[in-house]
């Protein structure tokens, strides 16, 4: 209700900027101004010694107004107009015309004076000669007023997206403003890293900004056409900071003073010190090795141009070194040469920087992988240097700022990452959850790390939504919390796509599964079996989410004006289409070699059905490159099929099929048998059915009466080519089919029947048990029958008449963290719930986290979460409890392992479910292909004594803070292995 409301109040106001005050309208009121009003334009008047960057956002939002009501406002010094009605657009300190409006008026800007990246507005009246009221703009510094255009422009309609993602502008006849202001920012830099551009965006620019060379030394597409669109959208983001790919002063040398015309802070990447490029810059000028311990004479003079070319502009230089190609320094270097080189380059900055003192200059050192380990071991850089704290390249923040860290003078910040990484790249779409961002990024915002914020973002499309969501939150992280980052994306959809309510709730449905979905396991590591082909109805649940997600895209990309349609396109309907049709062409492929072994004609149909979805990859790509005559030709140039090791194959392969004569019948026979639950067939042989893999009895399922999906399926198929029809008969009457009878053919070749129990009442407490014979009939063939063995094992006589949780069903209790029974406070400290992260549901977190002044508590004193439930399975030695955590690392330091404890009735352990590293790496178990990482999951195992059938209790409780717990399983002797873990057990 919280995020249909906020939405609504948006829509009914205009306020099209994502949860920012109101400054503009549609409708005249005693306290607006005119900005367009009976087809007539206020003039937008400027001094001409204002900032370059801020006349061209005053031209840019002249533009933006013609674009939404056809009618385009005058720019003009005010030297030269005096218009009866003005936009009066200026910066304190810079701009004689805001001096002159303030000297005359008295206009109160002492809320922005002195404040970093700040505005305010107001209506004054006679604020200087000739104009008899005014709408002023006025920025504490050049981005202040800046942002205070391009928040106007985004306020009537212009997305910041508009060229980036073709964001149609709707039309209004009349625009009126109001005063509001913002600043100063929560984060003082906020940037974006353009990294692994190779083949999409590289491919792209070259196409679009050159005539196809590139740079003579670099051969690189990246020039200040490129640029200056990248500039207009990050300031139009409220972003204010870049790392560039490739040689960025090199590539055009009109790169860097036009970065700095616009407004934009430059730097270099966490591996390239003093504003030079490496390697490439390297490559091309310098002398010697990349070793500072025998070529440093060389390396100093290379720094020392670049701290010289970057000197006239605005620049964060980053300290420290790194080996060539970003990689490790050799393991003989050592922390006294690295203290070596940094003093050198702050000796650097002193020599260019003439009677400056070097604390003052802007300087970070990234903390990233080993070079976290160079500062864990004791290295240290001055006081006044930002330490860039980095996640482990897939949203896990490695550490944060410890108290002891808070208070240095140069503060702290967060390298983060939405694509690109180890142990598999992921580079092709978007798989970020906003959750998750929020999650680990507010922690950041509680511990003081918000000097800077950089996110690599790779090839930047398609991450557009979860690249503004991190600057937004870095803009105004007071508007966020876990109960409204939904209303982010809801505000998002309607400023983009214009949409009715009911259409934009329906696509923040569809973003936060597409998220979800790809976040459980990336694209680039999904396998055939990832999803479990035969337990819980796993793959066929997924497929069928996948299912439900394309048709609801596709019914709003369907109802679209042609003009949305490609911005719909690119930012929802591509990325739900083409990551379904992955996912489902894997489960397929899995299905197709499952079918084999089981001897199905099927085996041939999903083979066909794989070779359509690999197929249709290809052609989704061919319709975004050809999407509005080509402008994003190449930019889905990444392979994402048919990894094989953790770098990107260099092309796309089809994943491995099988097929079986089309034409020959099975050796068992024309029926095949297939039960829910095995990956056995029957008739014949098949290892799956019994452990000598022959000879084995006739197949038997258990059907539970509180199983979750309240029916059992059996598949019968074809084993050959000869048609059949079969029946089914039962010895029991409390046995229910959905079909008793049915035709299979080479054209038909598989049929599902469910069996239920008609009521559960009626038979005795415990096991009842019936045959169910499927009977095959094929022309010129014998009758072929299978009995498949029923046992219907009712547990509803042994539950207590007062009992109220979950309950035990077919041998295990699976319970949503969410859905505790009671959440216990302590020292103001409780569980909260973040909707919509993790693998299924959500999580829960103990909150606030900074609470219990920061620290921990012993195990079975912190704030805890209840979980009741049920069990009829007779006790075992040991009883399995896995609770499913977020990945997330130590970050409050090597002495905070991250933990909680669990307790089964009147058993408690502490778990430490974060192991160890060595300074600068990450655990063992936190990285390869069935690491943590790869599947966006913890399991803390523990085991318990064996509990007797009855009522029990399971309780978490904090020990640190910021862990977050998706997921609890009660294994009381029938788990089954599966990615997810069993679908939630019946509540009663």
């Amino acid at each position: 209700m919280l995020a249909l409301a906020l939405f609504t109040s948006l829509a009914a106001t205009l306020v099209s900027a994502i949860g920012q005050t109101k400054c503009v309208a549609t409708e005249s009121s005693p306290s607006t101004f005119a900005v367009v009003q009976q087809g007539q334009a206020s003039t937008i008047l400027l001094s001409a010694d204002e900032w370059q960057g801020v006349q061209l956002a005053a031209s840019d939002l002249s533009s933006d107004i013609e674009k939404v009501t056809s009618v385009r406002p005058t720019v003009a010094n005010f030297s030269d107009h005096s218009p009866d009605h003005a936009i009066i657009v200026g910066t304190l300190g810079k701009s004689t015309l805001i001096e002159q409006v303030v000297n005359t008026t008295a206009l109160n800007v002492s809320g922005i004076e002195g404040q970093w990246e700040s505005y305010m507005t107001a209506i004054v009246d006679k604020p200087i000669s000739g104009v008899e009221s005014a709408y002023v703009i006025v920025g504490s510094d050049k981005r202040g007023t800046i942002y205070g255009l391009y928040e106007h422009s985004e306020q009537m309609g212009v997305s910041p997206w508009y060229w980036w993602a073709d964001i149609p502008v709707a039309g209004h006849s009349e625009i009126f403003v109001t005063s509001c202001s913002h600043g100063p920012p929560s984060v003082k830099y906020r940037g974006i890293f353009l990294n692994d551009e190779q083949p999409c965006l590289q491919n792209w620019a070259m196409e679009k900004f050159t005539n196809g060379t590139g740079a003579a030394l670099t051969g690189s597409p990246f020039n200040h056409l490129f640029y200056t669109k990248l500039y207009e959208l990050l300031l139009r983001l409220k972003a204010n900071y870049l790392w560039p790919g490739f040689a960025f002063s090199v590539d055009d040398p009109e790169n860097q003073p036009l970065a700095d015309v616009y407004g934009i802070v430059m730097g270099t990447s966490h591996e390239e010190p003093m504003a030079r490029s490496t390697p490439v810059e390297w490559d091309l000028f310098g002398t010697g090795d990349w070793n500072y311990s025998t070529n440093s004479a060389n390396i100093y003079q290379f720094w020392v141009e670049g701290v010289e070319r970057a000197k006239p502009y605005e620049t964060i230089y980053t300290i420290g070194m790194r080996g060539a190609g970003d990689l490790p320094l050799s393991e003989t270097t050592n922390i006294a040469l690295l203290e070596e080189v940094v003093a050198d380059q702050r000796q650097i900055l002193t020599k260019v920087f003439v009677n400056v003192s070097v604390e003052t200059i802007p300087q970070v050192w990234t903390l990233y992988q080993e070079v976290e380990s160079y500062y864990d071991d004791g290295m240290r850089v001055p006081d006044d240097v930002t330490l860039l704290w980095a996640d482990d390249t897939w949203g896990n923040i490695r550490r944060y700022p410890v108290e002891s860290e808070r208070n240095r003078t140069g503060g702290a910040g967060v390298y983060y990452h939405v694509q690109v990484g180890p142990p598999r790249d992921y580079k092709w779409i978007t798989t970020t959850q906003l959750s998750k961002v929020y999650e680990q990024m507010s922690i950041a915002v509680e511990r003081d790390a918000t000097r800077i914020w950089m996110v690599n973002v790779g090839d930047l499309k398609p991450y557009e939504l979860s690249t503004e969501f991190f600057l937004a939150y870095g803009w105004d992280a007071s508007l966020w919390n876990p109960d409204n980052i939904d209303t982010f994306v809801l505000s998002w959809a309607q400023r983009e796509f214009g949409l009715s309510v009911s259409d934009t709730n329906l696509v923040q449905d569809i973003i936060a599964n597409l998220t979800r979905f790809n976040a459980r396991r990336k694209p680039e590591l999904l396998n055939t079996t990832t999803y479990s082909l035969v337990n819980y109805r796993e793959a066929e649940t997924v497929v069928a989410s996948w299912d439900t997600l394309i048709a609801a895209a596709t019914g709003i990309y369907d109802q679209l004006p042609e003009e949305t349609k490609p911005a719909f396109f690119q930012l929802v309907y591509h990325p739900v289409a083409a990551s379904a049709n992955l996912g489902k062409m894997l489960i397929t492929a899995g299905m197709n070699n499952l079918r084999a072994s089981q001897a199905f004609l099927s085996t041939n149909h999903f083979a066909d059905h794989v070779q359509g979805f690999f197929d249709v990859d290809y052609d989704l790509e061919v319709e975004y490159h050809t999407l509005l005559d080509g402008k994003w030709d190449h930019m889905m140039d990444q392979t994402h099929v048919g990894y094989y090791y953790w770098q990107q194959p260099m092309m796309n392969s089809m994943p491995a099929i099988t097929r079986v004569p089309p034409s020959k019948q099975a050796l068992a026979g024309v029926m095949r048998i297939a039960p829910e639950g095995t990956l056995a067939a029957w008739p014949g042989d098949n290892p799956n059915q019994c452990a000598q893999g022959y000879s084995c009895p006739d197949p038997t399922v258990i059907f539970d009466s509180f199983n979750t999906f309240h029916n059992l399926y059996i598949d019968v198929g074809a084993g050959g080519p000869d048609p059949f029809t079969f029946s089914i008969s039962v010895n029991a009457s409390w046995i229910v089919l959905n079909a008793t009878d049915g035709e299979i053919s080479p054209e038909q070749p598989e049929q599902r029947v469910y069996v239920s129990v008609s009521d559960w009442d009626a038979l005795d407490a415990g096991d009842s048990y019936a045959t169910i014979t499927f009977t095959a009939q094929a022309d010129g063939q014998p009758d072929l029958s299978v009995p498949v063995m029923f046992v219907a094992r009712n547990t509803v006589p042994s539950l207590a008449s007062d009992f109220s949780g979950f309950v035990e069903g077919a041998g295990v209790v699976s319970m949503e963290a969410a859905h505790a029974i009671r959440n216990t406070t302590v020292d103001s400290v409780y569980w909260r719930e973040l909707p919509g992260i993790g693998r299924t549901l959500s999580g829960m977190t103990p909150w606030p986290r900074t609470g219990h002044d920061g620290g921990n508590f012993s195990a079975g004193t912190g704030p805890s979460l209840e979980y009741d439930f049920f069990t009829f399975s007779e006790a075992n030695d040991t009883t399995p409890v896995t609770v499913y955590v977020s990945p997330s690392l130590n970050a409050n330091g090597a002495d905070r392992p991250l933990g909680v404890a669990i307790a089964l009735d009147d058993q408690i352990m502490s778990s430490y479910f974060i192991p160890p590293a060595p300074p600068g790496e990450l655990p063992d178990a936190w990285g390869g292909l069935d690491g943590f990482v790869a599947n966006s999951i913890v399991a803390i195992q523990l085991s318990f004594a064996g509990i007797d059938p009855g009522a029990h209790t399971l309780k978490i409780f904090m020990i640190e803070p910021a862990v977050v717990v998706q997921k609890i399983v009660v294994d009381v002797g029938g788990l089954e292995p599966s990615y997810l873990g069993p679908p939630e057990s019946i509540f009663v």
